[in-house]
């Protein structure tokens, strides 16, 4: 059975769908990833079938709306504006890359930024599967990650299932008339109304996948039953890479560092966030290894305490440091979490700030940072806590023995087989493309 699975943003937002893809593979599936080109290498080492969709992510963030975007904070109106003006111009083409790779696929499975897959699976009248990173789903327990409330809000039930609805509004209302018109025109199929597809989703009940573990975001008791938190969906590095032998040099010369890295965001000034990294771990009394990563954290000046590098697989090296810094990013915060260690979060942008908040919740971490607030002072408490603040290292290291005996990938693939397995045969044996002469098969909804 061929399965699609369509993903996109950063290296963080695509490589748990590489991990789901290998515990595809292996469990009998041929799988085909659907991402941005330059995850090529990343996708063709795990020997998974590989689609590019042109267009490289990293590139865009030196744009002046990526600067735009990573100054939205928590406002979630400006931050969707000022992604959708940056995404606009490749709307055609990603739409186009999609569709193509998707074609021969019997199953599809998409992420946040690969919804438009959605509406592919229902052209092709095959089955779809929505798979997230952050909780999507309308409940009382707590708002929407992309969401700001104050926090006395935040306990209000009917409140917090509303935000959903107004994220669900929003976005759709800012991309409605370009899907409508690739429905039309391309897919063949009915424009969709104002309310968006999500209506359509419920009713429908389509399965999703949340990536992330009940230890860190426990389920929230009035999601439906085709709402699965599975754990999440780790990739370990593949075989024969090795690290850089001046790091591992670096890492033995002494005590465990502390490790900093932003992932793709830039902020307004990456070098001044450089500097104020490396002071703060000289008022701390910390070494550091800092990561350049896409948000070009590059110092003017590094003390000989302070090891820089450009990209390190996060498994690897987050056993062997003290504590992380970190963007809050999903996947970042996934694998600090994973490797034990005290996290201090210092978060740019939407869903940033709801993992900080976990992490301060779990008391595996300080109070989050907001980047737009960050002090070489700030960050320098932050980073003592985390190192010194014996029961917070010994909850992060109890967290952590706890996701390591997870297997998401595992959960998720047995929750597709049982899915999967109700599919009619006539379904799978067909072969339901969008083909080259431009007939698509019957519009049923998902």
């Amino acid at each position: 059975m061929q399965i699609a699975i369509v993903c996109a943003g950063s290296r963080g937002d695509v490589q748990p769908y590489v991990a789901l893809a290998v515990g595809l593979q292996e469990a009998g599936y041929r799988v085909r990833v659907v991402t941005h080109e330059n995850f090529e290498p990343l996708v063709r080492a795990h020997r998974l079938d590989f689609c590019p969709v042109r267009g490289n992510p990293r590139a865009l963030m030196d744009h002046a709306l990526a600067r735009k975007v990573m100054g939205s904070g928590q406002n979630l109106i400006r931050f969707t504006r000022n992604l959708h003006a940056m995404f606009r111009a490749l709307m055609d083409t990603f739409l186009e890359d999609c569709q193509r790779g998707c074609q021969g696929a019997q199953a599809i499975i998409f992420s946040t930024l690969g919804f438009p897959a959605f509406h592919i699976a229902e052209a092709m009248s095959v089955p779809a599967f929505a798979a997230f990173l952050q909780p999507q789903t309308r409940t009382s327990a707590f708002p929407a990650p992309f969401v700001s409330a104050p926090r006395w809000l935040r306990k209000v039930g009917p409140f917090n299932r509303l935000t959903y609805a107004f994220m669900e509004l929003l976005t759709w209302q800012l991309m409605r008339q370009e899907i409508n018109r690739w429905r039309v025109e391309t897919l063949g199929l009915a424009p969709l109304p104002r309310s968006g597809p999500y209506r359509r989703m419920y009713r429908g009940k389509m399965p999703v996948l949340y990536g992330f573990s009940q230890h860190v975001v426990p389920r929230p008791r009035d999601w439906p039953e085709t709402m699965h938190v599975t754990g999440y969906w780790f990739l370990d590095t593949a075989e024969g890479w090795t690290p850089p032998q001046d790091l591992v040099t670096f890492l033995e010369a002494g005590p465990p560092p502390v490790y900093i890295g932003f992932g793709s965001m830039r902020g307004e000034d990456p070098v001044k966030t450089a500097r104020i990294a490396i002071e703060a771990l000289r008022l701390s009394g910390q070494r550091g290894v800092l990561l350049t990563g896409w948000g070009g954290l590059h110092p003017d000046e590094v003390p000989e305490s302070v090891f820089v590098v450009e990209e390190v697989p996060h498994d690897w090296l987050f056993p062997r440091v003290t504590a992380v810094v970190h963007h809050g990013g999903a996947g970042t915060t996934a694998a600090g979490l994973r490797a034990g260690r005290p996290t201090v979060v210092v978060p740019f942008i939407v869903d940033q700030f709801f993992w900080g908040e976990r992490v301060q919740a779990l008391g595996v971490g300080p109070a989050p940072i907001p980047h737009r607030r960050l002090t070489a002072e700030r960050l320098a408490a932050a980073i003592e806590q985390a190192v010194r603040d014996e029961a917070m290292r010994a909850r992060a290291e109890a967290l952590g023995a706890r996701l390591q005996a997870e297997d998401g990938v595992r959960e998720a693939v047995a929750i597709l087989n049982r899915y999967l397995s109700r599919v009619p045969s006539r379904a799978l044996l067909a072969d339901k493309t969008l083909g080259h002469t431009g007939e698509n098969t019957s519009s049923a909804s998902v």
